[in-house]
């Protein structure tokens, strides 16, 4: 299936993640790193991938869901589940998105000004009148 149509032709929402998860096939767990996660499918990259069209369990966690590999390219494979995964299960395993910064909004603090400070600043107030309108 070619990668570029895919993403345009999406019924439903996936959601970008980056975590482990695994792929059990022929007695053996394969780990990966889940890419991205909907409620028919996943997006996973490791090394040593299945075939298209090999059956495997999916397992991230306490989720476990019977798929089959729809595609491989590379690194990359895409997983389609045998049936769908209800919203509920879902969003236990996608992470709730955090802000990249955390803006730091404060208000400057008022510092008590020295005398030579407030020489300064009156000054400048006598020289320049009409500067603080």
């Amino acid at each position: 299936m070619d990668q570029s149509s895919a993403s345009q032709n999406r019924k439903n929402r996936r959601s970008n993640v980056l975590m482990s998860a695994s792929l059990e096939l022929s007695g053996t767990s394969l780990p990966v790193k889940l890419r991205n996660l909907s409620s028919e499918g996943a997006l996973v990259e490791g090394e040593k991938l299945p075939v298209e069209g090999a059956s495997l369990l999916f397992r991230k966690g306490d989720l476990s869901v019977a798929g089959t590999i729809a595609w491989v390219k590379g690194r990359q494979a895409g997983v389609s589940f045998t049936q769908r995964l209800d919203p509920e299960q879902l969003l236990r395993h996608v992470p709730a998105p955090r802000a990249r910064v955390t803006p730091a909004f404060r208000r400057p603090g008022l510092t008590k000004f020295t005398d030579e400070d407030q020489g300064y600043g009156g000054a400048w107030h006598w020289r320049f009148p009409h500067a603080t309108d």
